[in-house]
């Protein structure tokens, strides 16, 4: 790719990775072909243009965007930006959700509702910002939603062949072979398109591959058979990569922790933490330094019993505060917490969470629920504003340097506590902060657990030298690796700078 972005006003290349079911791989797969192509010398972006997800990220500029698209342009080395997910939905019950555009709520809708017209409405928009990122960068690897194969929704959608129709973008579909039925997922997503979107539909990319590679061979000359495609790679299995992806229970930190052997701990115990499995449970990757920590277990529970032998609880932040309250309430996990702090053991309270600790919740916005008591364990009144903070707060907690992102519309009212905590609270050992993404802060998490150590009285000690960075920056890497080592990377390429290529045959039946 000669020349570089804006010299000539021409667009620069693209790719979209679509798959044939929601989880198939398409976030660490666009991962890794951003890390791929920056290690060549690529100036290249991620994008996605509609995301569903109760992860998300706070950018430089104050726009809330997929924590996937996040870590995605991470991958890629630049700035994650508004333009790389321009709309965002994050559910709020299950048929209505806030919509996020370009980085700002502008309202609920109904999942009728917003098929019904709002996103076709907004394809203009999307367009846009594909067009923006490509006249700025060498090359943008776009991630589809879901599957391309979604017929009932393809009139409306934005973010698959939608997108790929509108900027003529090659499509490699990536099939999880883990699930099984791989080769019937393949012919069949691309059986179930159209003509018009089966020309675009460029080949495929096997993932989580076990075994011996050449078993499978025959399939695959075979597929390329009945479809005309080849396929472009067969990716290994790798237990616990833990990067950021959307909301399932197998992925990112609950993936990983499942996966994963924790690391032998550097003092004498280990440190066992479990997470409020809350509903409508947001950014659950805050936990995820901790994970890192050798060490420390981390487990999601939703039992009262399962946090009898927990040194810290954590209550993570949620998108329906009043409904995860009356969840901890139903199921006695509220009265569990307020012994816990009885008992001067720990707690931490992320975002939603510490509005449940809190002792007030006025809410006409999220739940329109209005006066509700929280559970009383902080000094805390918390009050649902229309309007959403959006903000990436720097400051210092226990002696040490703390950057984090807030996403939140309750504004919180502290009105006592033993100490200041990144403008929350502590009243002896129950923490509480609207601030996401503080764990990830390497001095002020290894301070934190010598206090929560403390107060469990447990013989842990931090590592000295774990750099959660570092180790993000590696999984990065491995997804690099991944692509260079499995895929046909010149076919890639290819694609990425020549587009889709002539002559790809139709598959019938095709969508009506």
């Amino acid at each position: 790719m000669n020349g570089g972005p804006g010299t000539s006003g021409k667009l620069g290349g693209g790719l979209l990775v679509a798959g044939t079911t929601s989880d198939a791989g398409k976030s660490v797969v666009t991962a890794g072909i951003c890390r791929w192509l920056v290690r060549q010398g690529v100036r290249v972006a991620p994008f996605k243009a509609q995301n569903m997800s109760l992860n998300s990220f706070v950018t430089r500029e104050g726009a809330e965007i997929g924590r996937a698209q996040a870590m995605q342009a991470a991958a890629a080395r630049v700035e994650p930006t508004a333009l790389m997910n321009p709309v965002l939905l994050k559910p709020g019950g299950d048929r209505t959700s806030q919509v996020v555009l370009l980085g700002k709520p502008v309202g609920e809708l109904s999942a009728r509702g917003y098929h019904a017209g709002r996103q076709e409405q907004l394809l203009g928009t999307v367009t846009d910002c594909l067009a923006e990122l490509r006249r700025t960068h060498d090359a943008v690897i776009c991630e589809g939603a879901g599957s391309p194969a979604e017929i009932n929704l393809r009139r409306t959608d934005i973010v698959n062949m939608g997108i790929a129709r509108a900027a003529r973008l090659p499509v490699v579909v990536v099939g999880d072979i883990d699930r099984g039925g791989v080769f019937a997922s393949f012919f069949g997503t691309t059986a179930l398109l159209s003509k018009e979107d089966q020309a675009l539909v460029a080949g495929y990319l096997v993932n989580k591959f076990r075994g011996d590679v050449t078993l499978l061979e025959p399939g695959l000359d075979m597929l390329r058979t009945l479809t005309g495609r080849p396929t472009l790679g067969v990716l290994p299995y790798r237990h616990g990569l833990g990067i950021d992806e959307e909301d399932g229970l197998a992925v990112s930190l609950r993936g990983a922790v499942r996966e994963s052997v924790v690391a032998p701990p550097h003092g004498a115990d280990v440190l066992r933490v479990a997470v409020c499995a809350v509903p409508l449970m947001s950014n659950f990757t805050d936990v995820d330094a901790l994970a890192a920590e050798p060490g420390v277990v981390v487990r999601f529970v939703d039992r009262a019993e399962e946090l009898a032998d927990a040194d810290l609880v954590v209550l993570p932040g949620t998108r329906g505060t009043v409904r995860a309250l009356t969840w901890l309430r139903e199921r006695g996990l509220a009265d569990a917490l307020a012994r816990r702090a009885a008992e001067g053991r720990p707690v931490l309270g992320i975002c939603g969470g510490f509005q449940i600790l809190g002792e007030h919740i006025d809410d006409k916005v999220e739940s329109k629920a209005g006066a509700v008591a929280g559970l009383g364990l902080l000094p805390v009144r918390v009050r649902f504003a229309a309007g959403k903070t959006l903000a990436r707060p720097v400051g210092e907690a226990l002696g040490e340097p703390v950057e984090g992102y807030e996403i939140h519309h309750g504004v919180a009212e502290v009105t006592g506590g033993d100490e200041e905590f990144l403008d929350g609270c502590r009243v002896g050992s129950v923490w509480g902060t609207h601030w996401h993404g503080s764990l990830e802060s390497d001095g002020f998490r290894r301070a934190f657990l010598r206090r929560v150590a403390a107060d469990a009285g447990r013989a842990f000690v931090p590592a000295p030298d774990t750099r959660f960075g570092t180790l993000r920056e590696e999984q990065l890497d491995l997804l690099g690796d991944l692509v260079e080592e499995h895929a046909d990377t010149a076919a890639l390429l290819r694609l990425i700078e020549e587009g889709v290529p002539e002559g790809l045959p139709f598959v019938p039946p095709g969508a009506p």
